[in-house]
Parts: structure tokens; C-alpha cells; sequence
């Protein structure tokens, strides 16, 4: 079949044609992207941590280089579910613009939940002061409670953020299938 998708990467240009949602076309746009940078930090980062544990004999260290390519696949699969889950959905049963939107605001709550556990985690000695930011002749300042509040979380709740909106997806996906 020409029009059939072939895995993972030709998901990307199916769901991409077959859907009637603008939203849905922007997030498979942003969804690639994102997979792709952070599939490259991944591959970069365990390159980088290759070099700086090969002297070390067995043991913990050599332990974390399985563990950061399983943390990359954490964040990597649920930036590519909404993808999967609308091609599959059109390849299959046809086009739902509800479903295909649903998934598309899921998928970029994920993407926005990553960032948010990203300043959640990030260490004591690496924050800087939020500042109030200016679009044009207006001064944002509703932003620097949100963000002092995410720094003193414990760098454990990172987690939750992604965890709750992966959870979302697989959510929306089961509910509206």
C-alpha cells in the first residue's frame, strides 16, 4: 500500500497528511523537533559519559550508562505517541478531529510538563532570580512566584510533571479511541 506509513518515521508524514486538525499538524512539527533534540542530547550526553567512565572498572558507573539511555526513551516516547496513536487511529477507523485535538493538546502539555521538571530540577547553585519579562510595552511579572515556587520543590518532583502528562496521553488515547 503507497499510502501506509512504514514505522516510526514515515508516521510523522501520514499523520501529518491525514489529519484535519491544524493543531495535531503543528504538534507532529513540534513533536519531531523536540524528539529529535532531545534523541541527539541523549546520544551526545551518553557519548560524553562513554568517554568519562570507560577508565572505570564495572560496577555503578558503568550501571548508568543503561539507565541514561532508558531516561531518554522516558521522555522521547510520549513526544511520539500522539503521532502514533492518530496514524494508527487513520489508519484504521478513519479521521476524528476530536481525537486528533485531544492528543495534540496533550502532547503539548508534555512538552511544557518536560520544561517545568526541567526547572524543578534544576541544582541550588544554577538558579537565577526570576525576573519579571517585557513583551512590548507590557511587563510580565505573573510568571516569578510560579518559578520560585518550582525551585524550592524537592528536585525529586521532576518527575511528576512528565509522569502525570504521559499518563494524560495514554488517557485521552483510551477514552476517546
Amino acid at each position: 500500500m503507497a499510502d501506509d506509513y512504514g514505522g516510526v518515521f514515515g508516521a510523522f508524514p501520514y499523520a501529518f497528511r491525514h489529519s484535519e486538525s491544524l493543531l495535531f499538524k503543528l504538534y507532529v512539527l513540534v513533536g519531531a523537533l523536540a524528539s529529535g533534540i532531545v534523541s541527539l542530547f541523549v546520544i551526545f550526553g551518553l557519548v560524553v559519559l562513554i568517554g568519562t567512565t570507560a577508565a572505570v572498572p564495572g560496577g555503578a558507573l558503568t550501571l548508568s550508562r543503561p539507565f541514561y539511555i532508558l531516561v531518554g526513551l522516558f521522555i522521547v516516547a510520549p513526544l511520539v505517541a500522539p503521532v502514533l496513536f492518530v496514524a494508527r487511529r487513520h489508519r484504521r477507523t478513519g479521521s476524528d478531529r476530536r481525537y486528533d485535538l485531544s492528543l495534540a493538546l496533550t502532547g503539548f502539555l508534555f512538552v511544557l510538563s518536560v520544561y517545568v521538571g526541567l526547572v524543578i530540577s534544576v541544582p541550588t547553585d544554577l538558579q537565577t532570580p526570576p525576573q519579571p519579562f517585557t513583551l512590548g510595552p507590557l511587563t510580565v511579572s505573573a510568571l516569578v512566584p510560579v518559578v520560585e515556587l518550582l525551585y524550592d520543590l524537592p528536585p525529586l518532583y521532576a518527575l511528576v510533571p512528565p509522569l502525570v502528562c504521559a499518563l494524560a496521553i495514554y488517557g485521552a488515547h483510551r477514552l476517546l479511541r
